[in-house]
């Protein structure tokens, strides 16, 4: 019997301009321990720059991180033009539970501000794992603070 799949997105209006945080995502191999070190402990780049297509990141999470210590991620498109990228965990802890998961973020003007949007689409190990919740839930809060950090540094 097939596994169920499912997709989820969340979306978030923020008062940073979209492409201040555009930056700060297409920066995060950096900026995100730096800056949340309460979330990440580090993010190396295993192949490629860490922001191209085809580069590979091995993100550890810090303590406090529910279900996932360490993903490996691929950057699988990047649309600079439209404030887009798609990457998929090819290894780690989801992985358990999921046997593919693929996010895609998004970055839109709005205003004087910009609406983030995180999506995922996904497909479970087995029956019994829950919808991965717990991960957008995750990507909504490391938006709010993404925001807050490019306000707090103007």
């Amino acid at each position: 019997m097939a596994s169920a799949g499912g997709k989820l997105e969340v979306e978030l209006e923020v008062k940073s301009s979209a492409d201040k945080f555009w930056g700060s995502i297409r920066d995060s191999t950096t900026l995100f321990p730096k800056a949340f070190s309460h979330d990440y402990k580090s993010i190396q780049v295993l192949e490629g720059d860490g922001k191209a297509p085809g580069s590979v990141r091995l993100i550890t999470y810090a303590d406090g991180s529910p279900i996932v210590k360490v993903s490996t991620e691929k950057i699988e498109n990047v649309d600079e033009a439209n404030k887009v990228v798609t990457y998929k965990v090819i290894d780690g802890d989801l992985l358990k539970y999921y046997k593919a998961f693929k996010g895609i973020v998004s970055v839109n003007p709005k205003g004087e501000g910009s609406l983030v949007k995180w999506a995922c689409e996904f497909e479970k190990a087995s029956d019994d794992v829950p919808d991965p919740s717990v991960i957008k839930d995750f990507a909504l809060k490391n938006f709010q603070e993404v925001d807050e950090y490019i306000l707090k540094a103007n």
